[in-house]
Parts: structure tokens; C-alpha cells; sequence
């Protein structure tokens, strides 16, 4: 049967022949591999049936060790299930896998193969966490591209069916994961005709049922495990003749030629790379081209690494072949080489065949692997004394593993001919993306050309660095990796000129680069860098700019440029006919928009219109070609240490040149993955179009724009007289108009333009409009201003404390310049946080959204007060953030009760003096409170220093560890995915415990890193991932059940519905002495807000107006006091704007398009629950009552 051809990426493939052979989906989301089951969950909610007749029924578990689980059991109980997973949650299964392999269970593992973390968290491509599960049992089958993965991942259902051993079929994580590519789709009466429906029976009559009941996992002693053990062999052995079976008829249907090992390459070849994945598909050009002129190498695709076939993989090595070299994509430290190495060195020792083998890493973390890398190794194989071991794709000059690689301008262009190269620089959540994803669309769908799609991102959230990759073609392209040499490139982001990004070198010679900027062909020349300049000149490089920006904001658009820049890359780029690329533009326009609003599709025919035609083509001057270098003169103020980092490390990492670094970049003080904090002050990206403008006339001094701002980028200032007359001239001074520091200080509102997101939170709340937006270089001159009063107005501890939202904005905030998104709740909440105990805290971190803008690698934007205090940041993993925060306070208290002790011993002693004594005693006093005990423990130092130059040995010894003597605040911080579901576990333990922790949960209601799957604080009728049709279930009471235990401090808090209440809840739970929990509502770019995320702090307060969130806290010492320990905090709820609050988002209005029928039921359930869930709380304040 004939297939269709279709744009998609390798999850859509590998979800599309899935949910053809699956009856069951247990899941749980990860990235990369989190679309798959998202694809799987709509395609059953919208109908679709399998080759069995039925839908897919989709379960989305707590974790990958609970998703395992649910996999086991089904399969059990005898219906074909399968799941979807990566990186740690592959590694979670790992108890389950060896279960199900050893109970024959007919299973496939689909895995995006990604990055196990180790010395950090990375969420990219490579074989590490497949490679951990070699000894389980699964079978592994492999694919190198998105077509493979479609033609292939069918062998894995069927050999498990027949074979009786499941598979993990996995490829690579991101560049086969992500990539976009025109490819031939299965039918599913072809995926039915080649299923054994006998196995199907077979294995369904084996299954456990009560109507002929079995036993199965038995406990078995040593005298008869491992004969049982053994027994399964037999499985093994037959298993790669039946992939084998399924590969032919595959191979008849479609013409191709799959086999365990493919050769590729010249027949009587004399040098042989072997490897697996997508770096197959690179290989393959490189071998086209060095064949092509004169030379004679080959490779051998591995599919099936697991049974591993020796005979058949050397077989597939042609005989003239003596010297080889095995690439992995993985690390194993300590070993004699990576897995595939020693398989292949032990099938050539087994079978008697002498050739050179040596083994090579590539690869890790995605880290692109393009052409270069590739001759570089054939190159490595011609000498007569290759390396051993060796790496390609970075400059290892630790160790002098990595072989020497061609520049980009010496290696040979290897893309099939006629492929047009187009690369696009965006920022995350300027559409950029997505314009991008819908121009493959257009020119797959809409003409006879193959394409590719690539997308590159940095560690930020919206608003960080995007590259696309698109490549065009009348012949299959097969290049997985980057473009270099391109044909366009677009900067769709002024800033990324003026930092210098190296995004000019690549266009190609002749090739057109187009820059969305305001500025005139003078100031475009001011910014362009001499090099820049040099190399536009003597490349002839096609030079035009397109002020998309100004024209976004007169159609109407906004910030959203994306529109008008793809359509001015149909009429610069060529690929074809601009006015069928505009049509089919407006045709998807339409189609998306048109549920929105007729105005809001003409708005976009209108961008699409001027887009074709708003490019302005610059005349290079000729002395462009003569540029001079200017040096670089800037001189980073700060802590040594940290400009040391920024200069060497963060810098280049920030303008997307981190594949630069060498391996000694990272060799001393960041080896085991620590960096130092404030290094995101010194980025400046300078992003936000529009910023904060202050009105000095009007503002009422609140702060309250200071407390919503989620980077820290608006502050308030109090300076003495003295600061006030050093303050730059653009410095806006005014009086403090009342209360403290009245008559004594005068007042700024400082804004740091470069810093700020210019998502307008502070506009909103302001009560007297004393803000307003306006174009970023408008307030350019007020960083100086910024600059000056973070680094030379001291705080003013007279104005500063926890007592109220003016006062606590004093306080220098220790986060800073995230890279979360603009507009972002989470960070508000862990900003203020900060402000409270900051400089004592432990930060103990679940992976999720407030790890990846909390901690990315050198640009921490934790940073540090006057004394060099600040919180101590750490992520370990998903699952267990609760436990490891809770080993944060053991390790600190066993520690600090050391050194108590110690004191206790040195004050009982005769030679104590009284100052001594009375040092330790009132530090004593304050031991457990931990503001109260900083100045106490300030004055013991003093004395223990006293004792010291007096040669006490005890005082030397407690001085040595004197930075645990303060009372530390332990904080855990993470999302509702973590607490409520995947550690929630763990955090009930930890809360139970008793101990004097701290838990910070921002409460998004989805898992907003991974993509926006549900979790079960998502509520009633909500769209997510793996809920396309609206949750069924209503949220979990997170705070109650910790309330249960009676010792616990709970709170629930909206920010932006009472500013006072959640800075009075963070400042208890810090002071009180046990466990306290901290639940903040954060609206989430996930939520789809009307209007944005500019209007976080209000949808906060619409939330807890209508019923939907809300506030009270318990705090058990009221108890002990006699008073009522539950405080309900919600006014009663305006239920008649519930419906309102709900169609604001378009996480709940999007069901009322889809579903609309369920949406009703749905909604009318959740206003009910909201109602019964306030009068409950009125309930429990009249049973938490003291008797009178």
C-alpha cells in the first residue's frame, strides 16, 4: 500500500506506530519524550482506533517508577501496553524492566535517549540512560532518523509479540526526537498485516485471571534461582532471527534494505566507523564525499545493540577492513572503553579477526556532531598509530583525548545538492518557532521538496535564545546537525548584534542576512562589530533589515513580530513563489486564528501582506572590508572569582558560543559542577522592548511594583545625602513622603533596562499609575542609575524588615535576572523569599521550572549580600528534592550541634571569661530563631577570634567552622508536579519528620517545564498534556493532608490577591520551629491568560475573588496560645465570576471548542467543588476553634 507523505518528528513517529499496537498507555512526562504521550492521549480522545478496533486508554502515573508499574500490571493482566520516557525516568524503570523481561511480557519502552545527570541537570541527547539498562533484559533496537523511526519502530512491537522479549526501541534524544522531516507514513492495515495475531492470543491466554488463576513473581532460594535464571536463554538466542523476520517484511513492503548491521560505504573499504543513531546519517555524506574523491571507508549501522550478534555484525565489516573505529555516545568514567567498543572488541576477539579497533565519544548532551567530526576520525584512522581512545566535537586539553577538526571554512560542504540552508536567531516567545514550524508545514505539504527542521535552544525559559534550522531540498536530507554555511539567515532580535552573537559567520558567501532592528543604516554600522563588518564585505553577503518591531506595534500585534518576518523570508529566501507562500500564509492564518476573531485574522493577513515588501536592502560601504578592531576596554567590577567566571565561561555561553569552551575551562574550581553565584547581573541582555518608565511626581513610595517584579529589575533605593550627590545625573531623586526615613533619606525607584523582560506586572498593580512602558533605548540612560545604587547605596537597615510589603522591598533581593519567563510567578515568590531569610538560606531545588531558571550553568542568579551571604542552591533530582533538602539540615545540624556542644564545654571551663560566657550564653538563647540569632552569633565570633589570638586551641577549632554557627534557614523549593505527585512521597515524610524545614511549592497546576502536562493540583475541566479533553478529577488538598498532622505550618497564598498575607505567611514559616509548607499560586505562560502574562498579579487576584484559590494559614503555636490555628483569609467568593475567571484562560475556554458538551458538565462540576471546597473551609476554621 502506497504511503502517504507527512511532515513530523520522530516522537509523532514513533507515537503514530505505537498507538497502532498499543491497548494501554501508562506515562508520566519527560523531556524529550513527553510529546509522544501527549500525541497518544489526543489521538484517543479524539477516537482514533488501533489495529485491535479500540482506543487507547491513556493513564498518567505519579512517576516513571509508578508509570513501570502500571505497565507491568497491565501487561499482566494481558492487554499491550507501552510507555514513554527518557534520562532519569527511563532509570526509575529500571526495577520494573528486569520484571517484565524476565515474565516474557511483550512490551515496548519508547525513549528519546537523553542525558542522565550527572554533575548537572541537562535535558538534551545522548545514550547515556539506554546504555543503563543493558543488563535488564530488554531487547534495544535503534533508529539513526525520523523515517527509520517510523519504518522501524514496528519491528520492536511485532519481535516482542513473537519473540516474548520486550523492547526498548529508543533514538536520539532532540535530533531525531525533535527534527522535523517530510516522510512516508504507515498505514495501519499494513501494521495489522504483519501482526502475528496468534502471539496476540497466545500471550492473552497466558495472561493472569481469575477464570484460570495463576502465580506469578514468586520468591525463589538459591538452590533453584539461578537454573530459573537460566532458562530464558533460549529467548535470547532465537530473538535477532525474528527481528530479523519482521526487518524482510518490512523490507518487501517498502523496498528497503533493514538488517541488524547496515553497511554503508565503499565495498572494499579500508577504514570503517561503526556506530548507531543519528550521527549514522552524517557519516553517510562524509563517506559520499571522501569515496566520491578517491578514498575508500564505510560504516556499519548498528540497529539491534541488544541481543548483540557478533557474527553478524563482523560479517557486515568488509574484509579489507583492518582499522575501525567505534564511536558511542555515551561516557562511562573508569572504564576500558564505552559499550559499544567493547562489544565490537569482543566480537572481533571471539571470531578470530584481526583489525585496529579503537573507540571514540561523541555526541554527549547533544552536543552537535557535523562533518568535521566525522573526517576528523577517518583522518585519525589513517595514521599508522591511532588513538586508542579518543573524543571528537570539543577541545579536550586536559587530557588530549579529542582529535584535531577542520574549521568550518576547510571542511567540505557534504548536504545533498541543490539544499537551501536557512537559520533563524529568535527569542523564546516571539513566535519565531512557530512561524518557523508553519513555514515547513507549507513548503512540506505544498511542493514536491523535502525538509528539515531543527530547533536549538539556551537554558532559559520564554525569553531566552532560540536558533531554527531549516534545510530544503529535491533530494532526502540527511544532515543532523547544525547549519554553518547558510543560504539565509535571519536575527529576528536587535540585541543579539549589539552582544556580537556569531551569528554572521554563518551566511555563506552570497548569502542574505536579514536583521529585525529600528535602526538607520548609520546606527546598524555603530553596532555591527568590525569583524562583522569585515566578513559581510568580503563575502559578499546580501544585507537588509526589516523593522518588524515598530510595525508589529502599529498592525496591532504587540511584541509578536513573527508574522511579518516570515513572510519577508518567502520573498528574500526564494524557496518558492511568494505569492503562493502567502496565500498558503494566510490560508494557516486563518485556519489557527480564525476561533479568535475575524479581526484577529485580518490583523495577520495584514503582517503577512507587509512582510513580503517591508525589507530595506543596505548598500555595503566598501570600507567595511577595512574595519578595524576596537579593543575591548570594559572593566567587570565585582567579586574576582565571579568576573573570572563571567569573562571565561558565561560570556560565551551567553551569545550561544559555548561549543567553544575547552575541556580546562571547566577542569578546576567547576569540576564537580559548583559556580559562583551573581553572575546574571552581568549579562545585560537587553531583550524587553518596551520598559518600566517611573513617574517620580505621582508615585506614593508603596513598593509593591518592586514586589510583584519577578526579576528583580525595579527596586527601590533609600540613600543618604552623600549617595544622593555621587547618583549619576540620570538618577530621579525625590523625598521620602512619609513614615520611616522621612527627613533622612531621599528615595529612588531605579530601573535596570537591560535586566528587565518588559512584561508590565509592575505597571499593573501600581496604584497610582506611576509607571508606564516605553521603548527600551527611551530609558537607556537609567542603568547607570540602576548600576549605581546596586553597587554603591548601602541598605538601610532602619528601612528594611519583614513587617510589611513597603518595608521588605528595601531589602536587596538575593534572586535576580532569571531566566525565567517575563512575567513569571514562581520567581516573585522565591524572590521575596530571599528578602526574608536570604542570607542564611539552603536552598535544596526540584528539578523542574525553578531549576532551570534558578540554576543555569555560570549565570547563577542567586547572588550575595554585602557580607558575601546568600543562599546555598542545589538540585539533585525530580523525585527526591524533599529527602535530599532534609539531609541538608541533618548535615548542617549534626554539624552545628558539634560546635554547640564544644561551646557549651569551653563556657563550663574555669578559664571561660565572663564576656565569653555571656557570648555563648545569649547566642544560646537564640539558638533556634534564626533572625534574632545573627547578631549573637556576630559577638561570639568576636570573642572566639579574642581567644584564638590568645592561643586557645578550642576557639582556633570552632573557628575553623564558624560559618555553621548561625541558626540556617532550610528551604525546599519546586513545582505542584514534584510535590503533588513524583515526590510527594517523599515530602509527606519529610514534613512528617518534625524537623524545622521549610517547603516552598509554586502551584502552577501543570508540569510548566516539561511542557504543561497534567498533575493532581491541575483542577476540573482543565486542557493539558495528557487531559486533551479536560480533567476529570478535582485538585488534591496538598494542604490539608499536611495540616492533618497537627505540628505542621501550612499556608496557602496568591501574591497578587494580597501582597500582605504571603509576605506574612513566608516570615512564619521561616521563624516557626518545625516543618512549614508554603503554597503560592502561579499563573503560568501554560495558562494562556487573555492579554499575558502581564497580567499575572491580577489573574492571581481574580482567582481568589471567585472561589477559585484560597488563602488562609495554620499555624500550630496559635494553638498552643488559645487561639483559633486556622486562619481563613478569603472574603466569601463571588461565585458569579467563577465562569468569568475560567474563559480568561485558555486552558479551560479550549475545551469549550474541542469538547463543548464536556466542557459544560465539566465546568458546572468545578464551580460546584469551589463552593462546597470554601464552605469546608469555613468548617474546618469552626472545628480548629478553641472551646470556649
Amino acid at each position: 500500500m502506497a504511503r502517504k507523505m507527512k511532515s513530523m518528528d520522530g516522537n509523532n513517529a514513533a507515537a503514530h506506530v505505537s498507538y497502532a499496537f498499543s491497548e494501554v498507555a501508562a506515562i508520566y512526562p519527560i523531556t524529550p519524550s513527553s510529546p509522544m504521550a501527549d500525541l497518544v492521549d489526543q489521538w484517543s480522545a479524539n477516537g482514533l482506533k488501533n489495529i485491535f478496533g479500540s482506543q487507547v486508554k491513556v493513564v498518567e502515573m505519579q512517576s516513571e517508577a509508578g508509570a513501570a508499574g502500571a505497565v507491568h500490571g497491565s501487561l499482566g493482566a494481558g492487554a499491550l501496553t507501552t510507555t514513554y520516557t527518557a534520562s532519569q525516568g527511563l532509570l526509575l524503570m529500571i526495577p520494573n524492566m528486569y520484571k517484565i523481561a524476565a515474565e516474557q511480557l511483550p512490551c515496548v519502552f519508547h525513549v528519546s535517549a537523553r542525558t542522565v545527570s550527572t554533575h548537572a541537570l541537562n535535558i538534551f541527547g545522548d545514550h547515556s540512560d539506554v546504555m543503563a539498562c543493558r543488563q535488564t533484559g530488554f531487547a534495544m533496537l535503534c533508529e539513526g532518523n525520523v523515517q527509520e523511526v517510523m519504518d522501524l519502530s514496528p519491528v520492536a512491537h511485532l519481535a516482542a509479540l513473537s519473540g516474548k522479549v520486550p523492547f526498548i526501541n529508543f533514538f536520539d534524544g532532540f535530533r531525531t526526537s525533535h527534527e522535523i522531516q517530510k516522510i512516508a507514513v504507515w498505514d495501519y492495515k499494513d501494521l495489522a498485516d504483519m501482526c502475528d495475531m496468534d502471539a496476540v492470543k497466545a500471550f492473552r491466554e497466558h495472561a493472569l485471571n481469575p477464570e484460570h488463576p495463576a502465580m506469578r513473581g514468586s520468591h525463589e532460594n538459591g538452590d533453584t534461582f539461578f537454573q530459573h535464571r537460566e532458562a530464558c536463554n533460549q529467548y535470547y538466542d532465537a530473538l535477532p532471527e525474528v527481528v530479523e523476520k519482521y526487518m524482510g517484511k518490512i523490507n518487501e513492503k517498502l523496498g528497503t534494505d533493514y538488517k541488524l548491521f547496515n553497511y554503508y560505504g565503499a565495498p572494499d573499504a579500508d577504514r570503517v566507523i561503526i556506530a548507531m543513531g543519528s550521527i549514522c546519517d552524517v557519516a553517510e555524506e562524509v563517506i559520499d564525499y571522501l569515496n566520491a574523491h578517491g578514498e575508500k571507508v564505510g560504516l556499519v549501522k548498528v540497529r539491534l545493540f541488544r541481543p548483540f550478534r557478533a557474527d553478524k555484525l563482523v560479517a557486515a565489516v568488509p574484509e579489507t577492513a583492518k582499522k575501525i573505529a567505534v564511536l558511542d555516545r555515551t561516557k562511562e568514567p573508569g572504564a576500558q572503553g564505552e559499550p559499544l567498543f567493547m562489544d565490537v572488541v569482543t566480537a572481533f576477539a571471539t571470531s578470530g579477526r584481526q583489525a585496529k579497533i579503537i573507540g571514540g565519544r561523541y555526541g554527549l548532551s547533544s552536543k552537535d556532531t557535523p562533518p568535521a567530526s566525522v573526517f576528523a576520525v577517518y583522518d585519525e584512522l589513517k595514521k599508522d598509530e591511532p588513538k586508542n581512545q579518543f573524543t571528537v566535537g570539543i577541545v579536550d586539553d586536559v587530557t588530549h583525548l579529542s582529535l584535531t577538526e577542520k574549521s568550518r571554512e576547510e571542511t567540505p560542504n557534504t548536504a545533498a545538492e541543490g539544499t537551501i540552508e536557512c537559520k533563524f536567531w529568535g527569542l523564546g516567545g516571539d513566535g519565531t518557532v512557530g512561524a518557523n514550524k508553519n513555514s515547513i508545514k507549507i513548503i512540506g505539504d505544498h511542493t514536491d521538496k523535502f525538509v528539515q527542521a531543527y530547533f536549538q535552544y539556551d537554558s532559559k525559559k520564554t525569553g531566552g535564545v532560540t536558533v531554527s534550522h531549516l534545510r530544503f531540498g529535491d533530494k532526502p536530507i540527511r544532515s543532523p546537525y547544525y547549519i554553518n554555511k547558510a543560504d539565509f539567515v535571519a536575527c529576528h532580535n536587535p540585541s543579539y548584534i549589539t552582544k556580537h552573537f556569531p551569528i554572521v559567520r554563518d551566511v555563506k558567501p552570497g548569502g542574505v542576512f536579514l536583521i529585525n532592528c529600528q535602526w538607520t543604516p548609520e546606527e546598524l554600522s555603530h553596532h555591527l562589530a568590525a569583524s562583522e563588518k569585515r566578513y559581510i564585505a568580503k563575502n559578499n553577503v546580501q544585507l537588509y533589515t526589516i523593522n518588524a518591531i515598530d510595525l508589529a506595534i502599529e498592525i496591532g500585534m504587540g511584541k509578536r513580530t513573527n508574522t511579518i518576518l516570515q513572510s519577508a523570508f518567502f520573498a528574500l529566501a526564494k524557496v518558492m513563489p511568494s505569492e503562493q507562500a502567502i496565500q498558503f500564509m494566510k490560508d494557516a492564518a486563518t485556519k489557527s486564528y480564525l476561533k479568535k476573531g475575524q479581526d484577529i485574522v485580518d490583523m495577520n493577513h495584514k503582517a503577512i501582506d507587509i512582510g513580503a515588501t517591508a525589507y530595506k536592502k543596505i548598500d555595503v560601504p566598501a570600507d567595511w572590508a577595512d574595519a578595524q578592531d576596537e579593543a575591548d576596554t570594559r572593566e567587570l567590577q565585582g567579586r574576582p572569582e565571579v568576573v573570572k567566571m563571567v569573562k571565561e565561561v558565561m560570556e560565551p555561553i551567553g551569545r550561544m558560543d559555548g561549543d567553544s569552551l575547552p575541556v580546562s575551562a571547566f577542569a578546576g574550581e567547576h569540576v564537580d559542577g559548583s559556580f559562583e553565584h551573581g553572575a546574571a547581573a552581568y549579562e545585560k541582555r537587553g531583550v524587553a522592548v518596551t520598559v518600566p518608565h517611573w513617574n517620580e511626581a505621582t508615585c506614593v513610595q508603596c513598593n509593591q511594583c518592586a514586589y510583584v517584579c519577578p526579576h528583580a529589575t525595579i527596586r527601590p533605593f533609600a540613600l543618604t545625602d552623600e549617595e544622593a550627590a555621587a547618583a549619576p545625573e540620570s538618577a530621579k531623586l525625590v523625598d521620602i513622603k512619609a513614615g520611616k526615613g522621612k527627613g533622612k533619606y531621599k528615595y529612588t525607584m531605579a530601573v535596570s533596562p537591560l535586566d528587565c523582560m518588559g512584561c508590565g506586572v509592575c505597571i499593573g498593580v501600581c496604584p497610582t499609575k506611576s509607571l508606564t512602558m516605553v521603548p527600551q533605548d527611551q530609558e537607556a540612560a537609567q542603568q547607570d542609575t540602576f548600576d549605581y545604587c546596586v553597587a554603591k547605596v548601602s541598605e538601610k537597615e532602619d528601612m528594611a524588615s519583614v513587617n510589611s510589603v513597603k518595608d521588605s522591598q528595601f531589602k536587596k533581593p538575593l534572586l535576580e535576572f532569571s531566566g525565567s519567563c517575563a512575567g513569571c510567578a514562581e520567581t516573585s515568590y522565591a524572590r521575596l523569599v530571599t528578602q526574608v531569610c536570604g542570607d542564611r538560606m539552603y536552598i535544596s531545588n526540584a528539578t523542574g521550572c525553578s531549576s532551570i531558571w534558578g540554576g543555569p550553568a555560570a549565570t547563577s542568579p542567586y547572588t550575595v549580600n554585602a557580607e558575601g551571604h546568600g543562599p546555598a542552591w542545589a538540585n539533585s533530582l525530580f523525585e527526591d528534592n524533599a529527602e535530599h533538602g532534609l539531609g541538608m539540615y541533618y548535615g548542617q545540624e549534626a554539624l552545628r550541634d558539634r560546635l554547640i556542644s564544644k561551646l557549651e564545654e569551653m563556657a563550663g571551663s574555669e578559664k571561660a571569661s565572663d564576656d565569653f560566657k555571656n557570648a555563648v550564653n545569649t547566642f544560646m538563647d537564640t539558638k533556634d530563631n534564626g533572625a534574632a540569632n545573627a547578631e549573637p552569633t556576630k559577638a561570639l565570633v568576636a570573642e572566639l577570634e579574642k581567644g584564638a589570638a590568645a592561643g586557645c586551641p578550642d576557639c582556633k577549632d570552632v573557628l575553623a567552622h564558624k560559618e555553621y554557627l548561625a541558626k540556617k534557614s532550610v528551604w525546599i523549593f519546586g513545582g505542584d508536579g514534584w510535590a503533588y505527585d513524583i515526590g510527594f512521597g517523599g515530602l509527606d515524610h519529610v514534613l512528617a519528620s518534625g524537623k524545622d524545614v521549610n517547603v516552598m511549592v509554586f502551584d502552577t497546576e501543570v508540569y510548566s517545564n516539561t511542557g504543561g502536562q497534567a498533575s493532581k493540583a491541575t483542577n476540573i475541566g482543565a486542557v493539558a498534556q495528557f487531559a486533551a479533553s479536560g480533567k476529570t478529577t478535582k485538585k488534591k488538598s496538598l494542604a490539608e493532608i499536611a495540616m492533618s498532622y497537627g505540628y505542621v505550618y501550612v499556608a496557602q497564598v496568591a501574591m497578587g490577591a494580597n501582597m500582605a498575607q504571603t509576605l506574612k505567611a513566608i516570615a512564619e514559616a521561616e521563624a516557626y520551629p518545625g516543618p512549614s509548607l508554603v503554597i503560592g499560586y502561579a499563573p503560568c505562560e501554560m495558562h494562556s491568560i487573555k492579554g499575558g502574562m502581564t497580567n499575572c498579579q491580577a489573574e492571581m487576584k481574580k482567582a481568589v475573588d471567585c472561589g477559585y484559590w484560597n488563602l488562609f494559614r495554620f499555624n500550630p503555636q496559635l494553638a498552643d496560645e488559645g487561639k483559633n490555628p486556622f486562619i481563613l483569609e478569603s472574603k466569601e467568593p463571588k461565585t458569579e465570576d467563577y465562569r468569568k475567571f475560567m474563559m480568561n484562560e485558555a486552558r479551560y475556554s479550549a475545551l469549550t471548542r474541542s469538547f463543548p458538551d464536556r466542557a459544560e458538565g465539566l465546568f458546572e462540576r468545578s464551580e460546584i467543588e469551589s463552593t462546597k471546597r470554601y464552605a469546608h473551609l469555613q468548617r474546618l476554621q469552626a472545628l480548629y476553634a478553641p472551646e470556649a
